[in-house]
């Protein structure tokens, strides 16, 4: 007889997310981003960071202080780094996996991808104008829907301990 209780596809792919995530060197926000298609295959991981080749240990981490003295015009979100590894140019019909609700700019490179659902854990920015943008793109976009994934689970553990034979 089969487990029982095994991911759905959906806790898979937020899992694989969530995983991504542990890469981000940003030490206050860790986001992960996993893209998969109609065939439940993985064809896109990323998470936050600086672009390939800037040095994390120059640029800053910082999240306040002169624009240019902090993370923010520097940092490449999930969503993008997701899209930009991803195996394929085609990505329609693809669903993207993040922990956090897409910023306005990480949602019009989704859009443009053909991605056509967002997957989503915290909308904890959710009064942002930042994400009020990425909704009302969204809402107005009539080949994309977005949810908030619905699970049970409360964690999920990883160990490196190999089971016993």
């Amino acid at each position: 007889m089969k487990r029982k209780n095994y991911l759905s596809w959906d806790e898979y792919f937020m899992a694989v997310a969530l995983l991504s995530a542990q890469r981000s060197k940003d030490p206050n926000t860790q986001v992960g981003a996993c893209v998969a298609n109609d065939q439940n295959k993985i064809v896109g991981v990323g998470y936050n960071g600086f672009p390939l080749g800037c040095s994390d240990d120059v640029l800053p981490w910082e999240r306040q202080g002169q624009y240019l003295d902090t993370k923010y015009p520097y940092v490449c979100h999930a969503e993008l780094n997701a899209v930009l590894n991803s195996i394929s140019t085609d990505l329609r019909n693809c669903r993207i996996y993040v922990g956090l609700f897409p910023c306005n700019e990480c949602t019009k490179v989704i859009i443009q991808a053909g991605i056509e659902e967002i997957i989503y854990l915290s909308d904890k920015y959710k009064d942002t104008d930042q994400v009020k943008a990425s909704k009302i793109m969204l809402d107005t976009s009539p080949n994309i829907s977005y949810r908030q994934l619905e699970s049970k689970l409360e964690r999920l553990t990883v160990s490196f301990i190999p089971p016993e034979l």
